[in-house]
């Protein structure tokens, strides 16, 4: 790829992402424009800002390259953090709008009546933020290195500085904004280039190489993943997606409950749209980028189309990919900075905006030195380990906290510690024998399997052991929680 091209691409994203946030700056007044937008986002743009920042690195780049390795069972990805939402619509989205928190924090501190549950619940918002926002960093670096040569830091420190610009002079309104904004960008910048791919191969037909015979491995039943692998990543992904904190945060900015499923639900379509796209690159890098699988294979999106394409062509295609996997790591990391940011302001600066701004430059930084002092891994995998966590941890407390009257704050925390101690365990565990250069078993690979279920049954044991501990207002919040919003009364006409 021509570096001038590259330069353009990530130059024209940067200033797109800028200048729609000082328009945000335009509006941002209060400490509502700060934290929730004043809770006046319609659905439309709420499922845009949603898709900008929920379609990260592991889906841009992560997905594709998966698919080249493994082949079909790298179809659970995209499958799982599509069907997660479905997860968020039944269970999450509604009550938790109608709940009036700001975060999760404030929301088990509502629910459970309880200093000690918020400060855990707190803690494991931003382990999960800062696990999350290291690969994006990652692919940033990854982005850098191919399209323009520069070491792979400068993409990492340019996301950073970019977001935190973003995130500080404009709040969740600003962001929301610009990550509508980014979310059609990503769509167009993975579908054209492929687009393109497929119209040439419908005239000139399939160049089949040895890397065609890639199909066939993996229509072998014995090359495909364990049973358990499948389920255990299915549950992380599902989960998962239930206690993210910076797609939580999202339905705050709703009008109201019924205004958070039609947001789901158009989520879902967006969501379902993209993901065809990275799907097709992973086929296709089969056929033009059989060498990626032997490493770098999440750069198949990044090379699929100067391989296909000479030229100027080749350039202006890979280009708009560049730009649009640019967008992706903005786009998540400023959704999980705005998120980090609301809780660190809450807890540490009682809430003000002066506060919330420091935030956000701390909910990036420490991520920042944890990518740099660290090397890339495959991009959806090190996401699916995220996912695992949160599946584990905020998960239980969400899922019970809005269904079960009887959880209380020593079951919460004993559930959500739990989950903490047993997957960051395996995790830790598993990063060590992989690096010690032994077999990783994959009940530490993929550990949501045991994990969720040990979480979720020690919160209710934990409940049921002391139910006297059960707060006082548990009634009265669930029933907010679940009664809908009456609809406005029509104005008179007269």
């Amino acid at each position: 790829m021509n570096p001038a091209a590259g330069y353009a691409a990530l130059a024209a994203v940067t200033a797109a992402t800028l200048l729609i946030g000082v328009y945000g700056l335009r509006i941002s007044r209060t400490t509502g424009d700060f934290y929730v937008a004043s809770r006046t986002v319609r659905p439309w743009w709420n499922a845009s800002a949603i898709g900008g920042e929920y379609l990260s690195a592991a889906s841009f780049l992560g997905v594709a390259g998966l698919i080249l390795v493994s082949g079909v069972d790298a179809l659970w990805f995209p499958i799982g953090y599509t069907a997660g939402y479905l997860m968020l619509l039944l269970f999450v989205a509604a009550p938790l709008r109608r709940s009036g928190a700001y975060t999760i924090a404030d929301f088990a501190q509502a629910r459970l009546e309880s200093l000690p549950a918020r400060r855990i619940t707190t803690l494991l918002v931003i382990a999960v933020g800062w696990l999350y926002i290291v690969p994006q960093l990652h692919g940033a670096a990854l982005t850098i290195r191919i399209t323009t040569g520069l070491p792979g830091w400068v993409g990492s420190v340019a996301v950073v500085v970019v977001v935190c610009l973003s995130v500080m002079t404009g709040g969740m309104r600003s962001i929301t904004f610009v990550q509508a904004f980014q979310y059609w960008l990503k769509l167009v910048a993975i579908a054209v280039p492929v687009l393109f791919v497929l119209f040439r191969l419908s005239r000139e037909g399939l160049p089949w190489t040895d890397g065609g015979a890639a199909f066939a491995a993996a229509l072998d039943p014995q090359t495909h993943a364990s049973l358990y692998r499948n389920i255990s990543l299915s549950i992380a992904l599902l989960c998962g997606t239930l206690g993210l904190p910076h797609v939580l945060v999202r339905f705050y900015t709703n009008p109201d409950g019924s205004s958070a499923r039609r947001t789901t639900l158009i989520v879902l379509g967006l969501l379902s749209l993209f993901y065809v796209f990275p799907i097709i690159y992973g086929v296709l890098g089969r056929i033009y980028t059989p060498d990626l699988a032997a490493g770098g294979s999440d750069s198949t999106v990044l090379l699929l189309p100067g391989r296909v394409f000479d030229g100027a062509l080749g350039d202006l295609l890979s280009a708009l990919v560049a730009a649009g996997a640019f967008a992706a790591f903005l786009s998540t990391t400023s959704g999980l900075v705005v998120s980090l940011a609301g809780v660190l302001s809450q807890d540490l600066f009682r809430g003000s905006v002066g506060g919330f701004r420091l935030s956000a430059v701390l909910a990036a930084v420490v991520p920042l030195g944890l990518a740099l002092l660290t090397s890339s891994q495959a991009l959806a995998g090190s996401v699916g380990m995220v996912f695992a966590f949160t599946a584990s941890t905020l998960c239980p407390l969400l899922v019970l906290g809005i269904w079960w009257r009887g959880l209380t704050a020593p079951g919460a925390v004993a559930g959500m510690v739990t989950g903490a101690v047993l997957c960051g365990g395996a995790m830790v565990a598993g990063g060590v024998l992989a690096t010690a250069g032994g077999p990783v078993p994959v009940w530490l690979e993929q550990p949501a399997a045991w994990t969720v279920p040990a979480a979720f049954l020690m919160a209710v044991v934990a409940s049921r052991l002391r139910p006297d501990l059960a707060p006082a207002g548990a009634a009265k919040i669930l029933a907010r929680l679940h009664t809908p919003e009456r609809p406005h009364a029509p104005k008179r006409r007269g």
